[in-house]
Formats: structure tokens, sequence, C-alpha cells
């Protein structure tokens, strides 16, 4: 039996579909790191990747903890390159769950706030999301005339879905994830998002991206990629593809359709992992693609995107057109995103723009662009 769902909107797991009666409510992605949680080194698990990554577990028994130096010992490792690691201090493990797919852990840091973690991977973090799902969502939205249907690939946090629905001519929002215990996680503690998952107009599927995409009826004027960043032990990676891009994001546009996808890091020393062959790969497809970065406390880099055009006719906005659409189109006021903002994220580095300009790999199902790093299944 389906479990309770939010009332007024529809909810499907895979092809079969549960319309609540309307009622009063109720109650990422994508990043990839090495982030175990640990308080000392005391004890070490090697678990082996099935493809080719290795990682480490590490914890520690709680007298051990007591002795650290910080409030409450805890710290989130990332591994961001093989040759460098950052941490988070956590205060406090607010709630762990366990899906089919992957371990839900919501933790709490003074200097991010409330982080999600996805087998040990941070996905978002609250102080600074509106950083990724603003730029994320506003720029596709606003270059379209009208937009009226939205499907988000991926998306199981909610915060896509809540930037989407603030916009006022949007009739229809689809988001399909496969995770549905990450849905119903972030749903009953992120607080901002709830709004969101009990709006009638979402159409939540728990199901795979791709297939929903292709056999949707109808088309939709923007479709958005937030999925998790593609790495080797990943599901994701071939939904970063010119297979993916042209036979089936392109062919399920209306006349005039954008599509954005988040591009991971997109640093000086990070962009030509996936942020270029992402772009390389777009420009097979569509006749224009723009690329645009901002930096992301809580990712440790500056963060990237692609926004691609199926018409030619599609012009890039300069900032004060943007602002007056913000302004005109969206309920309330964004965070981070105004017409300056714009021109900032599109007005990449010297070395970003030569690495755009002289990247050469497409990305197919037989030749990849992987991130560094890896998730463990538990952080305690």
């Amino acid at each position: 039996a389906p479990a309770p769902v939010a009332p007024g909107r529809s909810f499907i797991i895979a092809d079969r579909m549960y319309a609540p009666p309307a009622a009063a409510g109720r109650a990422r992605f994508g990043r990839s790191c090495h982030s175990p949680l640990y308080a000392s080194t005391t004890l070490a698990t090697s678990i082996p990747c099935p493809i080719r990554t290795s990682y480490n577990l590490r914890c520690a028994s709680l007298p051990q903890v007591r002795n650290m130096s910080t409030s409450s010992g805890l710290w989130l490792e990332e591994e961001l390159e093989p040759d460098l690691k950052w941490m988070i201090q956590i205060d406090q493990i607010m709630h762990s769950g366990q899906s089919e797919f992957q371990k839900v852990e919501l933790v709490r840091s003074l200097r991010f706030g409330k982080l999600l973690v996805l087998d040990g991977k941070a996905q978002s973090a609250e102080f600074d999301e509106a950083v990724y799902h603003e730029l994320l969502v506003h720029p596709a939205m606003v270059h379209h005339p009208n937009p009226k249907t939205v499907f988000i690939c991926g998306g199981g946090e909610g915060s896509t879905a809540r930037e989407v629905l603030r916009h006022k001519s949007v009739e229809k929002c689809v988001m399909v994830d496969i995770d549905k215990v990450v849905c119903d996680f972030c749903e009953a503690h992120l607080d901002n998002n709830k709004a969101a998952f009990a709006d009638p107009r979402l159409e939540l599927i728990i199901d795979d991206a791709k297939a929903q995409l292709e056999n949707y009826p109808g088309g939709f004027d923007v479709i958005i990629g937030d999925l998790a960043d593609p790495v080797s032990c990943g599901p994701c990676y071939h939904l970063y593809t010119d297979d993916f891009y042209r036979n089936v994001i392109l062919k399920k546009l209306n006349p005039g359709g954008i599509f954005v996808t988040q591009s991971a890091a997109g640093g000086v020393l990070s962009h030509t992992q996936v942020f270029t062959p992402v772009y390389r790969t777009l420009k097979e497809v569509f006749p224009t693609v723009v690329p645009y970065a901002a930096h992301v406390p809580s990712f440790c880099d500056t963060w990237a995107w692609n926004m691609s055009f199926s018409s030619p006719d599609t012009k890039v906005l300069e900032g004060a057109e943007l602002q007056k659409r913000l302004e005109e189109r969206v309920e309330g006021e964004t965070q981070f995103l105004d017409g300056d903002a714009w021109m900032g994220a599109k007005a990449l580095n010297k070395i970003v723009k030569k690495g755009l300009q002289e990247e050469t790999r497409v990305l197919t199902k037989e030749s990849h662009a992987f991130l560094h790093g890896s998730g463990v299944k538990s952080l305690v």
C-alpha cells in the first residue's frame, strides 16, 4: 500500500498513480564527494566501490568524541580531490534513515545550517542553497516567454520545485526522482519546501527520470536537470550524454523550449572535469548553449550550469531585462539572483572561457566524464 501523500497533488510510484482529494496540508542534486563523518581515526573500514574508487568510513566511541576540542566532536570530511580534503563541524545529527538506494541523513552545522547528506555526500546546505537553486531555475524560466509546463529530472529535495512554482505562469510541474524515502524525508524535515510538496500543480513521480520523460504525454516548455553529479559509481552519468540530450530532452521540449542542467564544479582548477564536456556535448545538440557559474560556499568551489535553447531565435537576456522579468513573474523576492548577479554569473573568467572554447570531448554512452569522489553508506 502506498505511503500517505500530501493532499491536493498527484503522486505516482512508477506507473501507479494516486490522486488524493484536496484538503489542508501536512509535512539535490546534486553534488558528490567523499564524506565520512568522523570523530577520530581509531577505527578504519575500507569499503570498495564496485567500479574504480575506494573510501574509508571512520568513527570513534563516545568517550573519544567527548575528548575532542570541538563542541560535538563530529566532523564531515569531504575528499574533493585525491590530495585535497575539507571538513565541516557537525553539531547534531538531526535525523537518519535508510532507503532502498541510499542512506539519508540531516545534520546541523554552525557554518551552513542544516545539511542534507545522502550516502555520505553533502547535497544541499540551508544557508546557501538559494545560490544553487535560484541559478538552476530562474534564468531558464525567465528566458522562456511564458513557461507553463516544467519537468524536473531528479530534485527530490524539493527546492527546485519550490523555485519553479514561484513562477505565476506555471500550470504544471512534474518532478521525477527515483527515491521516495528522500522525497518524504525532505518534505518532512525541510520546512522551506513543505509548501512546494503540497502544491496541487506539482506531480511527483517516483521512478527513473529518463523513462518517465520519454513516455510522458506531451512536451514541456522547460526541462531542468537537477541530477546527482556523474561519478563512476553513480546512477546518473548516462543522463549527461549526447544520446540523452538529443533523443530524449530535445524531443520532449515544446517549440522554443529551454533545457538547463547543473554541470558540477566550474572553478579554475575543476571546470574541465564535467562542466566543459557537458557544454561541448550540448553544443552538438542545441543551437545556443549559455554556460554560467557562481561560488557555492558549501560546495567548496565555483559551481556551474549550462542552459540550452531549442530555438535559434531565443536571445540571452541582459541584466536589466532579466531583473524586470523576475519582478513581474516571480512570487516574492529572490535571495541571491538579480540582474547584476546574472551578469556576473555569465561573465566567466579567462581560464574557464578558454577551457570551454578548447573542449573537444562529446559525452556518449561509451565515453564519460566523472567527478572525483564517492560517498559512504553511513556517516555513523
